[in-house]
């Protein structure tokens, strides 16, 4: 099992305070680490009309592409509470768009539960050209 490196959780438990979840309940963080090595935060951003609402894997993947960068080498999620979550299907489509299948993705629980897998084995069937470009 990979070890998370101590950055990444700090900024992990940060963000995780920082999440707005009035309606769920379940605060969510997570942080991209991009090609060029640098670390992109973000957490769900709730919202009372609930398709507006945003995952922490989208706001961490947007600021990533603010900043320039087009390419996710890494992704951790923080949930709270005893078993990890993964990333929602939507949220799986929008990592497809800039992580190869190949790319871990580390789903952790504040109880300390751990899941490792891959962008490919959450999402073996992504929809649209990049990834088809990477098979």
């Amino acid at each position: 099992m990979p070890a998370t490196p101590r950055e990444v959780l700090e900024l992990l438990q940060r963000l995780l305070s920082r999440a707005y979840a009035p309606y769920s309940q379940y605060p969510v963080a997570a942080v991209v680490r991009s090609s060029t090595g640098r670390l992109y935060g973000g957490v769900n951003v709730e919202n009372a009309a609930y398709p507006l609402s945003r995952c922490a894997e989208q706001s961490a993947t947007l600021q990533m592409v603010s900043a320039g960068e087009r390419e996710i080498a890494e992704v951790w999620v923080l949930s709270q509470g005893p078993q990890p979550a993964t990333p929602c299907g939507g949220c799986r489509q929008v990592l497809s768009e800039f992580a190869r299948p190949e790319t871990p993705v580390h789903c952790l629980s504040t109880g300390g539960s751990e899941l490792h897998v891959t962008l490919g084995e959450l999402l073996p069937h992504a929809f649209g050209k990049r990834y088809l470009h990477q098979t």
